[in-house]
């Protein structure tokens, strides 16, 4: 445990434990939705906060928050709208945020080399100010995703439906995407811009693999993106790699390994599932 004596490894190990819970719980509704590249491209987009953070010399954590959530009314005002131009809209705004981003740097006379942290997450990038900054996101991120699981679940189930019981079904999905974004910048220090989508959906993808049920799903992927995050994180003091990459593949660790679970336990299910029918068929033979 002596690495815990390094105050930056201190800071990242928080970082991470709040990554790892916030990133899964948006995430969850984000796969329920099959909205799970809309992290990646709010990634990009966000790089165009982090440069003007970098050459304004202010907080690029909360520059970027400002640019991502600018980005995600962006984003689900054209998804709302339902044209078959849509995606030819958000390609320009997820690449041309990547863009931006190199330019401004550039422009601003600073190296692009200063972007690689965020891009891909760096332990040692993790500032007092930013672990206080995370924890306020990762308060809304959690109190919308929690707070309003029922609401959201609902519209991710069925809109049409959302709709009749009276749901704002508009301003729940501008939640969603604004949520989105904020967690999108929670996890820049630790895992990256670029990587932040996989700690979005893989987890989630993993739990789904044994678990039944809403509920037991966000639960299962918390508990996986929270450990593989600390895990990978501590790793990467060892190893002196990008902490994404290590967090990242540790998660995919997981999800194949539970994939190779997942076939006995539903052959196991089915079976049991027939048996019970096979009885009750039986009993109503007999009655």
């Amino acid at each position: 445990m002596g690495f815990l004596n390094d105050p930056f490894m201190v800071r990242a190990l928080i970082a991470a434990a709040l990554v790892g819970v916030t990133a899964p719980a948006i995430g969850t509704y984000l796969v329920q939705r099959r909205q799970a590249i809309m992290g990646d491209g709010l990634g990009h987009v966000a790089m165009t906060g982090v440069a003007l953070g970098l050459v304004t010399n202010t907080s690029p954590v909360w520059m970027a928050t400002l640019v991502a959530v600018v980005g995600a009314v962006a984003m689900e005002t054209i998804r709302s709208r339902g044209r078959t131009s849509g995606d030819v809209a958000l390609s320009l705004l997820f690449y041309g945020g990547l863009a931006g981003g190199v330019m401004i740097v550039n422009l601003g006379g600073s190296s692009t080399s200063k972007l690689l942290g965020p891009m891909f997450g760096s332990i040692t990038a993790v500032a007092p100010e930013d672990v206080t900054a995370m924890a306020l996101l990762a308060a809304f991120v959690l109190a919308v995703a929690l707070g309003l699981r029922r609401q959201l679940f609902a519209v991710c189930q069925d809109e049409e439906f959302a709709k009749v019981t009276g749901l704002p079904v508009r301003l729940l999905n501008l939640l969603i995407a604004v949520t989105a974004a904020v967690t999108v910048t929670v996890a820049m220090r630790i895992v990256g811009l670029l990587l932040v989508s996989a700690m979005m959906v893989i987890p989630v993808a993993a739990a789904q693999r044994i678990t039944r049920g809403f509920a037991a799903t966000l639960g299962l992927a918390i508990g996986i993106s929270l450990t593989v995050s600390l895990v990978g994180t501590t790793a990467t003091y060892y190893l002196n790699a990008p902490s994404g990459a290590a967090i990242v593949l540790l998660a995919i660790a997981v999800f194949m390994a539970l994939t190779a679970v997942s076939a006995p336990l539903a052959r196991r299910r089915a079976a049991a599932s027939r048996a019970a029918e096979e009885v009750c068929t039986r009993d109503d033979v007999t009655v």
